[in-house]
């Protein structure tokens, strides 16, 4: 049985040598999804839009938030930095819940020799970066509209997206090869989502956590990331240097052990699907 090449200049040969169709791909599921709809691409931009707005309402108008640090007359702040860890959260959650049914909802692929499988789960995360650029793009017009500027340090966006990126692309791998082997996997993947979007600082700062339970919240591979991600677009900080070269390490090796175990499974996909 042909063994498939798990080093990590595999990872960026594969990528390198399907680009092409990588892209393809992407433009596919990203058309496909509004295909034969009234609004088209328009529903990608008239979400977020429609998700700031509800969460100025709910955050500023209803509970009256407050984020700690922020002026108390800030009534559309909080709902920005809100915003930015519901769009960090969201690319993660979105890659990581289609991961499980990747390999499942392509079986026609499975059985040709010449399809590279392992570029399922980068043309899922390629569909959901370009949705959260959009949002991202709402959140800064909604930022300029409210402060009347953009802070210069949303330059560095890139080095936050990065390392989450890699992580993320490594538990793709893992889940989308694990989910053809345990179905069950799609639930349980759900759930912890779900949870991760309110242990993460997505509702609230790092700093609004007692001191106790700080350690535990650091662990939390999105912790890192949406706090520098509100630093660079909202506060116009750059962030722990020292922190991202750890986190972008750890990230490069979830990657290649997500596609390291995926090229090991993958012998056996065609006698599953």
């Amino acid at each position: 049985m042909r063994d498939f090449p798990t080093s990590p200049h595999e990872i960026f040969a594969s990528l390198w040598r399907n680009r092409s169709l990588i892209i393809q791909m992407i433009k596919r599921e990203v058309l496909g999804r509004y295909r034969g709809s009234i609004m088209g691409l328009g529903w990608s931009l008239f979400h977020p839009l429609l998700m700031l707005g509800i969460y100025t309402f709910v955050f500023s108008v209803v509970f009256r938030a407050r984020w700690p640090g922020m002026a108390e007359n800030s009534t559309a702040d909080f709902a920005l930095l809100v915003f930015v860890g519901m769009i960090l959260h969201a690319l993660f959650a979105e890659c990581v819940n289609r991961a499980p049914n990747l390999i499942l909802s392509n079986a026609n692929y499975v059985k040709k020799v010449v399809f590279p499988l392992e570029i399922l789960p980068c043309v899922a995360m390629g569909s959901a970066v370009f949705h959260g650029g959009i949002s991202l793009t709402v959140m800064l017009a909604a930022l300029l509209l409210v402060h009347g500027t953009i802070p210069w340090t949303v330059v560095l966006i890139p080095f936050v997206l990065v390392p989450l990126l890699c992580a993320t692309l490594g538990v793709a791998w893992f889940l989308s090869a694990l989910g053809v082997y345990f179905r069950d996997i799609f639930q349980v993947t759900t759930i912890v989502t779900t949870i991760f979007l309110f242990i993460s600082p997505v509702f609230f700062p790092l700093s609004a956590v007692p001191q106790e339970f700080q350690t535990w919240i650091k662990l939390n591979p999105l912790t890192f990331v949406i706090e520098a991600g509100r630093n660079v677009l909202i506060f116009g900080r750059t962030f722990d240097w020292i922190g991202w070269t750890w986190y972008a390490v750890a990230s490069c090796v979830v990657a290649w052990a997500g596609f390291w175990w995926f090229q090991k499974t993958r012998r056996g996909f065609a006698d599953v699907v």
